[in-house]
């Protein structure tokens, strides 16, 4: 009976592991981008790069922000088939903000891996100096 009972709980992990591996899955070019230094109002925007490595269409439904100072601009409103790429672009306004910046952007798709489920980009705001100083 226990060999059963162990033999049970073998499959439903394999199993389960195995469904989770199906469907569309991110997979970014490069998860996080460092703008470095930026000066207060600097305007500056990234584009993000990834694939469906899944094995059905990939679809995002949404892009979070954390923040009003970032804008998510451009991604996909079509699936994105197995095995192609796409691309999200992200806008970071600087204006207001001082020193070490750091944003996660929330990627809401039927992604089956969790992990691609966010992006992250970092920025040192520079205080402006007046034109006399």
């Amino acid at each position: 009976m226990t060999k059963l009972f162990y033999v049970s709980i073998f499959l439903a992990a394999f199993f389960g592991a195995n469904a989770q591996s199906d469907g569309p899955l991110i997979v970014w070019e490069k998860s996080s981008h460092d703008f470095g230094d930026v000066t207060q109002g600097d305007k500056v925007e990234h584009t993000f790069k990834f694939r469906n490595a899944g094995t059905v269409p990939l679809i995002i439904t949404n892009v979070q922000v954390t923040c009003g100072c970032t804008t998510p601009k451009g991604w996909a409103r079509d699936p994105i088939p197995p095995g192609q790429s796409s691309e999200i672009t992200v806008a970071f306004n600087s204006a207001g903000k001082y020193g070490r910046q750091e944003k996660v952007v929330s990627v809401v798709s039927n992604a089956a891996n969790p992990e691609g489920s966010q992006i992250l980009f970092s920025a040192n705001v520079l205080e402006r100096k007046a034109p006399n100083e």
